[in-house]
C-alpha cells in the first residue's frame, strides 16, 4: 500500500470523521420563523456572545457566504428539528467539505416557500489536516470554499447554491452588520392558468391589476410609520415603528426577471423604460399580457414586481403590504382605505396576506471592509 493510499490528500473533498472537535453552539431557536423580522435585543446579545466566543480562536477563519435558493421544498431558512431547511443543508455541505460540523448565521430568515436571490450568512471554519488530524493548516481560499461547497450542494437536490464567498473579520456578523434588505414580490396577472415554469415562483392573480393605482398606494405606505397593521401575530420586534425606504411596483416582461434600480426609477409611473425597445403594437400587446410570439408561444400574463427596501422588516410585513397593494390593483380597496388600514394599527384591518411563493429576498447591503 502506498503512502498516498494510507493518507488521503489534503485537497480531497471527502470528510474525515476522526477526532471530531465538539460541535459549536447553535443560534438560539426563535419561533415562529421570521421571513422579514429582526430578533429581540436579548436574543441579539446572546447570539453576539456566542459568535464572539467562536471568533476569538485565532486559528478560525470567518467567511461571508452569499447564497441563492428556491424555497419551495424548504421549511424555512433557519435550522429546525426534523425539517429540511436552508441552513441545515448548507451546514451539511460545509461538514462534508471540511470534515467537521459548523454553525451558520444568516442575515435574514425566510419562511417556507420564500426564495432568495441573495441571502448572506457567515461561518467560522478551522482547517484541520485530513492527513495529520490535529494539524491546523492555512485557511482555504474563498474560491475553493465556493467550489467545494457547491459540489456537495448539487448532490442535495440542487436548490441552494453559493454565489459568492469572501473572508471577513472575525467580529463581522452577517445579521447585525446588515445595513438594509431588499425584497421583491412577483405577481402574475391574467385569467389563464399559470405556466408550469412559474409554479411556486409567483402569485397568480386572475384579475386585471391597475398599476397606477398600486403605485399611488405605495406613496401612502413608504416612509416612517407605525406598521402595526402590517405586523403578523408572533412578531418579536419591540416596536412596530419602521422606516420603509422604498416601496414601488414595476411592470416587467413576464419572465423570471427582476428590475434594476435604474429600471425601477424609469418605470415608476409610466413604464416607458420597459417599452423603449418595443414597437407600438408590441407595447400594447405586452402590457395587456397578450404578446403573441407564434403558435404555442403566447404570453398570457402581465408581470408586476413589488420592491420593498428597509433596514429591517416586521414579521410578514412585506407579504401584508403586497396583500393590500393587490387589493388596490383589483379595485377592492381605494387609496383612502390604505390610509385607514395604516392608521388602524391592527393587522385585522389589512387585506389577506400574500402567499410565500412570490416573495424573494433580493439583496442584503453591507459596508464591507
Amino acid at each position: 500500500m502506498t503512502e498516498d493510499s494510507k493518507h488521503p490528500r489534503e485537497d480531497t473533498n471527502e470528510p474525515s470523521f476522526s477526532k471530531r472537535p465538539p460541535k459549536v453552539a447553535k443560534t438560539t431557536e426563535i419561533n415562529p420563523s421570521d421571513d422579514e423580522g429582526v430578533v429581540e435585543e436579548e436574543q441579539q446579545q446572546q447570539q453576539e456572545k456566542e459568535c464572539k466566543s467562536m471568533s476569538q480562536n485565532p486559528r478560525i477563519q470567518r467567511y461571508l457566504v452569499a447564497i441563492e435558493y428556491i424555497g419551495t421544498r424548504f421549511s424555512g431558512s433557519q435550522q429546525q428539528l426534523n425539517c429540511r431547511t436552508v441552513v441545515g443543508v448548507l451546514e451539511e455541505a460545509f461538514h462534508k467539505f471540511i470534515g467537521q460540523p459548523v454553525s451558520i448565521f444568516c442575515s435574514s430568515r425566510t419562511d417556507a416557500g420564500v426564495h432568495a436571490l441573495s441571502n448572506v450568512c457567515h461561518v467560522d471554519v478551522e482547517r484541520i489536516s485530513k492527513r495529520k488530524p490535529g494539524e491546523v493548516l492555512p485557511p482555504h481560499e474563498s474560491a475553493v470554499v465556493k467550489r467545494a461547497v457547491n459540489h456537495f450542494l448539487q448532490k442535495n437536490e440542487g436548490d441552494v447554491m453559493v454565489v459568492d464567498v469572501r473572508r471577513a473579520p472575525r467580529d463581522f456578523h452577517a445579521r447585525f452588520k446588515a445595513q438594509e434588505r431588499t425584497y421583491f414580490y412577483r405577481l402574475l396577472s391574467g385569467p389563464e392558468p399559470l405556466s408550469t415554469f412559474e409554479k411556486d415562483r409567483a402569485w397568480h392573480v386572475p384579475e386585471e391589476l391597475d398599476l397606477l393605482a398600486m403605485q399611488a398606494a405605495c406613496k401612502v405606505l413608504v416612509g416612517h410609520h407605525d406598521f402595526s397593521s402590517f405586523r403578523a401575530a408572533g412578531c418579536q420586534a419591540k416596536s412596530p415603528v419602521k422606516t420603509l425606504d422604498e416601496l414601488n411596483v414595476t411592470e416587467v416582461l413576464p419572465t423570471p426577471y427582476f428590475p434594476s434600480i435604474t429600471e425601477r426609477e424609469q418605470n415608476n409611473l409610466t413604464g416607458e423604460g420597459l417599452q423603449a425597445g418595443l414597437s407600438t403594437d408590441d407595447k400594447v400587446e405586452c402590457f395587456n399580457g397578450r404578446t403573441n410570439l407564434g403558435f404555442g408561444m403566447q404570453r398570457k400574463h402581465r408581470c408586476l414586481v413589488v420592491t420593498a427596501r428597509a433596514r429591517s422588516f416586521l414579521y410578514h410585513q412585506v407579504r401584508l403590504l403586497v396583500g393590500v397593494l393587490k387589493s388596490i390593483g383589483t379595485g377592492n380597496l381605494t387609496i383612502s382605505d390604505v390610509e385607514r388600514i395604516l392608521n388602524a394599527k391592527t393587522v385585522t384591518a389589512a387585506s389577506p396576506m400574500a402567499p410565500a411563493c412570490g416573495l424573494y429576498l433580493g439583496h442584503v447591503k453591507y459596508d464591507l471592509p
